[in-house]
């Protein structure tokens, strides 16, 4: 084992006496799309030159069967973006740090803003700098440049262009890189089981809930035609209807959104009333209160009218996680939120936890998908569009026995999921500190060979 000396970076710690530290600025040339070139959704078309977005990053390489298609005018205007092979990627918005080295071309290609092209000078290996990005070593760097930044994260590529790591020699590197390549194909292939596990009990999860929301209980009960394709036929004495027509008329603001941008992040405080964000809710498993925020009484009496209360129903209206949604629960008697979220108000004469399991159903979220495709810009459901939702309603003890019925069935489901998330995280912590050891020289490929 070589010598060790330290690497003076707090998130490395020692490294081999022969390993330097450089910022990538020095190492590497960072490209992305300029604020001129700006795409819209408009422009994507079925032809043309592949567009890679972050969603078309899929084990460390690229999805290429899903990526979309931008006039060939808009790819040779964008010359230090045109995609080649072996070309690394990293994505610098939504699921932040995605990174891919880019393999079998179809054609042109370009990227859009939320990717980053990392090109690599002599000397340097972009196959290690790959596994540098997947490792602590990278997120250890990012959360120390994001600490105390409560709001929606970004890699600036300024930033990105300071972010400082270790190397070794080019061998060495390449060598580190081979290693990891044959070694954590394993580990990738226990993850993949693992998050299509997840996959198809989310999917069931949905299932369950669209199925109960739509059909009742009762497996006997007559069926009428419900007067949309999509949704079917429905038990006879239900109705379909929008929102907007079901909230409570004695609330001042039953369908809306939160603060407007006059609560800032240097008005969170430890203590106060909560302070509900996007980040807060989650996919069909009520509030995750972990991260919340609070704010004062008297910054919550500017914002009154986005005051929630227990039973009121929230939904996530804007960005990569548009439709996740949560109910209030009890034992927040007063809260507040964000104008990225939307709450629905309901009365007394409407169960709010089964309109809580409707919003989760597919019909529903297939609903705000359609909506926020038709958005130019990022995917946004807009307060006229969450007011114009359309829904099943049964009578409200049939709401009362649906909301029952799920919350069991769900529960079930997620004890299952649980113990798959758990299980995953586990893997991954493994895998991340497998790979840290040996991209810091803390464990030497030639002396596991």
């Amino acid at each position: 084992m070589e010598t060790m000396k330290e690497s003076g970076i707090q998130w490395i710690g020692a490294i081999p006496e022969s390993w330097n530290t450089k910022r990538i600025k020095y190492m590497a040339t960072l490209k992305g799309r300029i604020g001129w070139q700006g795409l819209t959704s408009e422009e994507y078309q079925d032809e043309g030159a592949y567009l890679i977005t972050g969603v078309d990053f899929a084990n460390g390489g690229i999805d290429w069967e899903n990526c979309v298609h931008v006039p060939m005018k808009r790819w040779k205007e964008a010359k230090d973006i045109q995609i080649q092979d072996g070309d690394l990627l990293i994505t610098k918005d939504g699921t932040i740090g995605k990174v891919a080295i880019v393999s079998n071309i179809p054609g042109e290609i370009s990227l859009n803003s939320g990717v980053l092209r990392i090109i690599p000078i002599d000397g340097y290996s972009k196959r290690f700098l790959y596994w540098v990005i997947k490792s602590d070593e990278f997120w250890n760097w990012f959360n120390y440049k994001n600490a105390g930044n409560s709001t929606i994260q970004h890699l600036y590529q300024g930033d990105f262009a300071e972010f400082l790591y270790a190397f070794p020699n080019y061998a060495e590197q390449e060598a580190i890189a081979d290693f990891l390549d044959e070694h954590c194909g394993t580990i990738d292939d226990i993850i993949s089981v693992l998050e299509k596990q997840l996959d198809t009990l989310k999917s069931y999860k949905m299932s369950v809930i669209t199925e109960a929301i739509t059909k009742g209980l009762d497996k006997t009960a007559p069926m009428t035609d419900s007067g949309i394709n999509w949704i079917g036929q429905i038990p006879a004495g239900w109705e379909i209807s929008k929102i907007k027509y079901l909230t409570d008329n004695n609330h001042p603001y039953p369908v809306g959104d939160g603060d407007h941008g006059m609560i800032k992040a240097d008005d969170y405080l430890t203590e106060g009333i909560p302070y509900i964000r996007v980040l807060n809710l989650t996919w069909g498993n009520g509030l995750n209160m972990e991260n919340v925020v609070y704010i004062s009484e008297s910054m919550n009496s500017l914002i009154k009218n986005s005051e929630l209360k227990p039973n009121d129903i929230l939904i996530a209206k804007t960005g990569a996680t548009i439709g996740k949604t949560a109910i209030v629960p009890e034992s927040l008697p007063i809260s507040n939120t964000t104008s990225h979220v939307g709450k629905i108000t309901l009365p007394a004469t409407q169960d709010a936890k089964y309109f809580y399991y409707v919003m989760t159903s597919a019909i529903v979220q297939k609903q705000i998908q359609d909506i926020s495709a038709m958005q130019s810009t990022r995917p946004e459901l807009g307060i006229e569009g969450l007011k114009n939702l359309i829904v099943v309603v049964p009578p409200l003890s049939t709401q009362r026995d649906i909301s029952k019925y799920l919350d069991c069935r769900c529960s079930e489901i997620d004890e299952i999921m649980n113990v798959k998330k758990k299980q995953l995280s586990i893997v991954k912590k493994q895998q991340a500190a497998f790979i840290f050891e040996y991209i810091t020289g803390k464990k030497c490929v030639k002396e596991v060979r």
